[in-house]
């Protein structure tokens, strides 16, 4: 089958639009369930009322693991951001209640990962970390204590579009049952690569409407931007994850 040129294409994944589906074909490298399994946590997101594009197949094409959904017409918030910044606060103040909505879902553990083992196995695979490190970061995310509640995982204004009549999510192959206060800190980090000002802005809406503390956020710090590291996304400095981690969790 001919799909085209890709839409879109991430670490995982490529992206088509192909008779007005999109469909989600997974590289090769990953496991043979990759696809089966991110197709039953959005049909489980779906079911909770979330709004999320629906699955409406999982299959092989031209050998590789693909997921057939709906195809979701509109602009990202991060597009209509980016074309209007004086929208800025507008647009993230939507985002947040979204973010706080799918925060406010407690997850059936048998239908997501729980976030402590997505984090520790992450951690383990970063070859920039020494031992030594890893121990004192995965210490640290052991002595953490909370209630699970439904994280997105990788939450940003360009995986929010923008329907006639709704807000739409996307992209949740890193959501997980975990800690909101990690959800939080992971937002910020991705937004402060781009614009410290941005991510300031967020964090101040998010902890305003929440009632959470920054200080609370910034417990995750360490741990979340050691993760980062083993995702080698070529937009990330890791000289500036290191830096985070040797900030807050010094040898």
């Amino acid at each position: 089958m001919d799909l085209g040129n890709p839409i879109a294409t991430g670490n995982t994944a490529k992206i088509y639009y192909f008779d007005n589906k999109i469909v989600k074909v997974f590289n090769d490298f990953l496991p043979d369930t990759e696809s089966i399994n991110e197709a039953n946590k959005h049909k489980y997101f779906y079911s909770s009322g979330l709004p999320v594009p629906e699955i409406l197949g999982v299959t092989k094409i031209n050998g590789k693991q693909a997921i057939i959904m709906e195809y979701v017409k509109g602009q990202t918030l991060g597009d209509l951001l980016f074309k209007d910044k004086e929208q800025t606060e507008y647009y993230l103040n939507i985002s947040v209640d979204i973010q706080m909505k799918i925060h406010s879902i407690n997850p059936n553990p048998k239908a997501i990962e729980p976030m402590y083992v997505k984090l520790n196995r992450q951690i383990e695979t970063v070859n920039k970390l020494g031992r030594k490190q890893k121990s004192v970061l995965l210490n640290k995310l052991e002595s953490f204590t909370y209630e699970n509640r439904l994280c997105h995982g990788d939450f940003h204004l360009y995986n929010l579009i923008k329907t006639d009549n709704q807000v739409v999510v996307i992209d949740w192959v890193d959501s997980s049952a975990g800690d909101i206060r990690a959800d939080v800190y992971r937002t910020y980090l991705l937004y402060s690569q781009v614009s410290s000002v941005l991510a300031d802005m967020y964090l101040r809406f998010y902890c305003e409407k929440s009632g959470i503390l920054r200080s609370e956020v910034f417990q995750w710090a360490p741990v979340i931007a050691g993760a980062r590291l083993s995702e080698s996304v070529s937009t990330e400095n890791s000289k500036r994850l290191m830096r985070i981690i040797n900030h807050y969790c010094p040898l």
